[in-house]
């Protein structure tokens, strides 16, 4: 995890989260990997408040279970302020998911999402050439 920023955020059970370079875990997130892996690449920025879930309960079940399952996040994504991922998600290269969506099936490379349940609404046409290179005073 090289030239990574955690601001103020809960991990749980960080053994399952993989973080890579250059990437920024905002204030007010939530990271919940317990039952299974949260993999965010590189260069991705995390918007404040986003929480990340690699389990949910199962809304049909008579016992009230769980089903679970892992969450990529690829190089280059933004993810929003008050972003829900919901496990089995994939979020493609270059991706931008905007404030506020509940991301539930997998976003393709270089789109925008948004909305509840979030739905590719457009495409991102960046080259992708930037490093996340916060300054510390940036990060007050």
């Amino acid at each position: 995890m090289s030239n990574v920023r955690f601001l103020f955020s809960d991990f749980k059970k960080n053994k399952n989260i993989k973080i890579g370079k250059n990437s920024i875990v905002n204030p007010d997130c939530i990271l919940d990997g317990r039952l299974g892996t949260i993999e965010i690449r590189n260069n991705v920025d995390i918007g404040r408040g986003t929480w990340i879930f690699t389990l949910e309960h199962n809304p049909h079940s008579d016992y009230h279970s769980t089903t679970s399952g892992n969450v990529v996040i690829e190089d280059h994504v933004w993810i929003a302020s008050r972003v829900i991922i919901l496990p089995g998600v994939t979020i493609g290269r270059g991706s931008v998911i905007a404030c506020g969506a509940v991301v539930t099936k997998d976003v393709p490379a270089m789109s925008i999402a948004g909305g509840v349940p979030a739905k590719v609404i457009g495409t991102r046409n960046s080259k992708l050439l930037y490093e996340n290179n916060y300054f510390p005073d940036f990060l007050v």
